[in-house]
């Protein structure tokens, strides 16, 4: 492990097990832990079903930002839930409408040198405040707030060196953009950036913190900044100077890697449909005709990227051809630029005002017309996250997005003949904290209809008799597996939710793969998925493990899985495999047998599996795998998951 950077000062100031310089897992000492309702209400499940009393974390917040449209009972059935379980618990809840979980606790609770672990991808958010951050599935951050330690890959650090100083209308998005260009969304497992440099000084804490955020679409484990005279003043600025804490690499830490990024030299950049490392310049794109702009979200809903626009929007108005959206990132946002009249100039433009909230980001409303280009400041742009099929969606900066909104087309913003705004940051930002309920105990717990207990899968079978219900390609998302958008509603409920997995597969007039997976379960044989590289990018929604597990999978089998989904296979008794020889992959069809004999047995760390594939033709063919499991993971996909244990 790379010596003197401040991860290996943070991860030692936390260590409960493992030795950084020998071992491939590492047990870590977990300060903070953060929820959001969409994948939260399974992790509070969880932790009743442990038993836990009270949270034993330094803080644990409970956030409501995603479910919010309220289109039956479901939502507000899971908030009443969250709201009770929290008072009961011990944790701190934040209601619909107090603000994103991710910029909430950046501006209220994060703390350099803490750890935190949130069931959203997107926590590393709070490496840009110092934090060690890192989004898991809701059964590690239930386990994590019943006090038990979280396991980490010993992380091959990769340092991001920054020099110079970002331009006017170039933006800290156009950072995050470049590195994904450059490191891509593919091969990073197990990895943490970590930004140094004299640039770095450049970049405000909000800057800073969109920049981890979208650090998520990179695939590694988290990203960090240090804690320095930029993060006092952010604290300050928040009333919270008393938790500022110093932290820095050694003037001569090591890393595993460096990439050297000149601000001063970047440009105005956009992540192209769709994937987040389809990396272009907007000149590039000049010209072409953009029918819908939103900007907000957790990477871009903070109080500069939003009074900037305002500014530069005062006494114009948007694109005839163009719908305008902004949302907020918290309420706090939201309550300033009303108090200085910028809501109104926003308003006075164009811009419809949308919730405090996930929302658009999530595919939660917003969705863009037909053959429509829709250009957002949010994270993601997978095929479909905005609830239209072939949607065309970008990534962009809030600048590039003010840019569009003004032409109705892509357009570099330095090409606008606009003077860029000198955005003045408030002396003290509004820090109102009286919307955060504090837990009280003593009211009882409150669990409607609509809400289930999470289910439970057997022991690993001693035979798989495996069937192929599914073969997929690269970058398959938690996204593909389990939609968001209009059936997020169901995640309370696992036999309606597992209906629609893999939905996006499924062909008109044919069954679903709901419908093939529970054909073999009935048929007492035993599902396998099979993945090609970076399977289950994207969110940290562990109901892509427990929906497929409810239907009876019990292997998935890729070039390679990503961390949170890994994490999450695992916690539900799934055995991720990996294959030795890629070339294997093309070998199976779906609806192929694929078996595995004495599958316990042959599950041993740094084993190589072997499995047998029966082809429709009936050809027979011994396939090799080989696992990422510890013995600590062996021992829970052997139970069937960590509910077992």
């Amino acid at each position: 492990m790379a010596k003197g950077t401040l991860v290996q000062k943070i991860i030692a100031a936390h260590l409960v097990s493992g030795d950084p310089a020998k071992d491939s897992q590492l047990l870590i000492k977990i300060d903070q832990t953060l929820t959001q309702d969409a994948t939260g209400t399974m992790a509070y499940l969880e932790l009743e079903a442990m038993k836990t009393p009270k949270v034993a974390t330094e803080l644990s917040v409970s956030y409501v930002d995603h479910n919010m449209m309220q289109n039956g009972p479901e939502n507000r059935n899971d908030h009443l839930y969250l709201q009770t379980v929290a008072a009961e618990k011990g944790v701190v809840f934040s209601p619909p409408g107090n603000g994103i979980c991710h910029q909430l606790h950046l501006e209220r609770f994060g703390k350099p040198g803490k750890t935190l672990i949130g069931s959203d991808s997107h926590t590393p958010t709070g490496g840009g405040i110092g934090m060690i951050a890192i989004g898991a599935g809701g059964l590690d951050v239930a386990l994590a707030m019943a006090g038990q330690p979280f396991t980490i890959p010993t992380p091959k650090i990769v340092g991001v060196k920054l020099t110079g100083k970002l331009r006017p209308w170039v933006a800290a998005k156009d950072v995050i953009l470049k590195l994904l260009s450059i490191l891509t969304t593919k091969g990073n497992v197990g990895s943490i950036v970590e930004y140094f440099g004299d640039g770095v000084k450049d970049l405000s804490v909000p800057q800073r913190a969109t920049i981890t955020n979208m650090g998520a679409e990179l695939g590694v484990t988290t990203s960090v900044f240090p804690s320095d005279e930029r993060t006092r003043e952010f604290l300050r600025r928040q009333n919270r100077e008393a938790d500022f804490t110093e932290l820095c690499a050694d003037a001569d830490a090591e890393y595993d890697r460096v990439v050297e990024i000149d601000l001063s030299t970047l440009d105005a950049l956009a992540a192209c449909p769709s994937s987040p490392d389809n990396i272009k310049t907007v000149r590039e794109l000049a010209g072409i005709k953009v029918g819908q702009v939103l900007v907000g979200s957790c990477t871009n809903g903070g109080y500069r990227d939003l009074a900037m626009l305002a500014m530069a929007l005062k006494g114009r108005k948007i694109h005839p051809d163009v719908t305008f959206g902004i949302a907020p990132g918290s309420r706090p946002v939201l309550e300033m630029l009303c108090a200085n009249g910028m809501l109104g100039d926003l308003v006075a433009a164009g811009a419809r005002i949308l919730e405090v909230g996930c929302g658009p980001c999530i595919g939660q409303g917003q969705s863009p017309a037909d053959g429509t280009v829709t250009v957002r400041t949010f994270n993601r742009n997978f095929a479909g996250r905005s609830g239209t099929k072939g949607d065309q969606s970008y990534l962009v900066s809030p600048e590039v997005a003010l840019a569009a909104a003004l032409t109705g087309e892509f357009t570099d913003p330095r090409d606008l003949g606009i003077a860029y705004p000198d955005v003045r940051e408030p002396e003290l930002y509004t820090s109102d904290d009286a919307h955060f309920q504090m837990p009280v105990p003593g009211k009882g717990i409150i669990r409607k209809p609509t809400i289930g207990e999470p289910p439970v899968n057997d022991a690993l079978p001693q035979n798989v008799n495996g069937v192929v219900v599914i073969k997929v390609g690269d970058k398959i998302t938690t996204d593909h597996i389990m939609p968001a958008g209009v059936h997020l509603k169901l995640r309370s409920n696992i036999p309606a939710y597992s209906k629609v997995v893999f939905e996006c597969f499924t062909e008109a007039g044919k069954p679903s793969f709901a419908e093939r997976a529970a054909a073999v379960r009935d048929a007492g044989k035993h599902g396998v998925i099979i993945g090609r590289d970076s399977y289950g990018q994207g969110s940290s929604r562990e109901h892509a493990a427990i929906c497929p597990m409810y239907l009876g999978i019990k292997v998935v089998a890729a070039l390679a899985i990503e961390r949170i989904h890994r994490a999450n296979l695992i916690n539900f008794g799934i055995v991720p495999l990996i294959f030795k020889d890629p070339a294997d992959y093309e070998a199976i069809t779906e609806g192929d047998a694929l078996t595995f004999e004495n599958l316990p047995a042959q599950l041993t760390p740094g084993s190589e599996v072997t499995g047998t594939l029966t082809a429709a033709d009936g050809s027979v063919k011994k396939i090799v795998f080989t696992h990422p499991m510890s013995e600590n993971d062996l021992k829970l996909v052997k139970a069937g998951g960590r509910l077992n244990c």
